[in-house]
């Protein structure tokens, strides 16, 4: 009976050893992706830039005389022609004060000629002290007083003309009107009613800002520096469509802006169509002029965070220490691990990217499988679309 005892003791016992035993613990397996060798070639990219078209002049018609609007001439939105009438302000008080003003100067002219004569006489006595000598300095002074009132008389007329021709509004250069802010029968205020505004159409300024850095490279493409190429600026108009003008730099601006660090450049399109109006959100694109081949890698290889972009570098390692694996079942000898490497990426070509620095030539970069990686996990190359394993993904060709 106590041999029973101790026998059913040691049993629990060794029973309570083997449950205190650590564990296995189950090997992580390599996490399946695809690799892309990175290649550098030659190729035609373009820079983009979010931009604004721009009228080279645009006014606002404001009243210089004030009246109530007779007449509207023009088709709201059409292109108008310098010179050509636009409105009509009531004119008959303005033809009614040149009239007046007309009339005045006539009266001014023959007080003239009376004061002229008599001032001619009174000379002529004078000389002979045949009269008063003050009877002669009236003379004088009225023949003075009858010029200056002619004077007068002709500066009120040019302002009845002047306000007799501001009552008919025409436009100042040749351009496309918007939709009128007054009707018919409106009373309009002098500089106070916007009657309308008139801007030019062709050719039309896009404007958009680029970094201070790039001034010096936008300075030569001003100055024809590069070779000529007769696509180096193009538009994309905001239905995604290919404007068929080129542009060529009009301007740049004589600052930067210190809180930005930016500076603003301006194209110049035809425009003989009308298919670009002032307000219109484009891209401006700048074909680099960079002929030595490029570093570029699937946009889909990028991973951003916190406003850096990184990719995964396939790195050859082998685990050496093997007394550390003593509790897994995981195999020592070669393998491949994902290490994280900091980009700084450029243009978007297609589904690539170009790839400023970071990386080089002959790197071999995770494509897919970026999503469940971290920086030093197990990877294992593998050929999705033909079921096998690999060391290196093929290169891709850029557009």
């Amino acid at each position: 009976m106590y041999r029973n005892v101790l026998s059913i003791t040691g049993i629990l016992s060794f029973l309570l050893l083997l449950s205190c035993s650590p564990k296995k613990t189950p090997p992580t397996p390599p996490v399946p992706v695809n690799l892309f060798t990175v290649k550098a070639q030659p190729v035609v990219y373009y820079d983009r830039y979010q931009a604004t078209t721009v009228a080279l002049s645009q006014v606002n018609l404001l009243p210089q005389v004030q009246g109530y609007i007779t007449a509207i001439s023009f088709k709201e939105g059409s292109h108008v022609k310098k010179g050509e009438v636009l409105y009509e302000i009531d004119k008959r008080l303005y033809e009614a004060n040149y009239k007046a003003a007309e009339d005045n100067l006539k009266v001014a002219q023959g007080n003239l000629t009376q004061a002229q004569q008599d001032a001619d006489r009174y000379a002529y006595l004078n000389s002979k002290d045949a009269v008063a000598k003050q009877t002669y300095d009236h003379a004088v002074i009225t023949l003075q007083n009858a010029k200056n009132q002619v004077q007068s008389s002709e500066q009120a007329l040019k302002t009845a003309a002047t306000n007799l021709t501001y009552s008919t509004i025409t436009a100042p250069f040749d351009g496309t009107i918007g939709f009128s802010m007054v009707k018919l029968g409106d009373l309009v205020n002098v500089g106070q009613t916007i009657l309308n505004t008139v801007s030019t159409d062709d050719p039309m300024a896009v404007d958009f800002l680029i970094n201070e850095k790039q001034l010096t490279h936008f300075e030569k493409l001003k100055e024809g520096h590069y070779r000529p190429v007769d696509s180096l600026f193009t538009l994309i108009m905001p239905d995604n469509s290919f404007y068929p003008e080129t542009g060529e730099i009009s301007i740049i601006d004589r600052a930067v802006d210190p809180l930005t660090g930016s500076i603003r450049v301006r194209l110049v399109f035809t425009n003989q169509k009308y298919n670009l109006r002032p307000g219109m959100s484009c891209i401006v694109r700048v074909r680099n002029q960079d002929s030595t081949p490029q570093i570029f890698v699937p946009n889909k290889a990028i991973v951003e965070q916190m406003g850096e972009f990184f990719v995964y570098e396939a790195r050859d390692t082998t685990i050496a220490d093997t007394s550390s694996k003593k509790h897994t079942d995981e195999p020592s000898g070669p393998m491949m691990i994902a290490e994280q490497v900091k980009v700084q990426p450029g243009a978007t070509i297609g589904p690539n990217i170009i790839i400023k620095s970071g990386i080089k030539e002959g790197d071999r970069i995770v494509v897919d499988g970026v999503q469940t990686l971290h920086n030093g996990s197990k990877i294992n190359p593998f050929d999705k679309s033909a079921g096998s394993k690999k060391g290196k993904g093929g290169g891709s060709q850029a557009e």
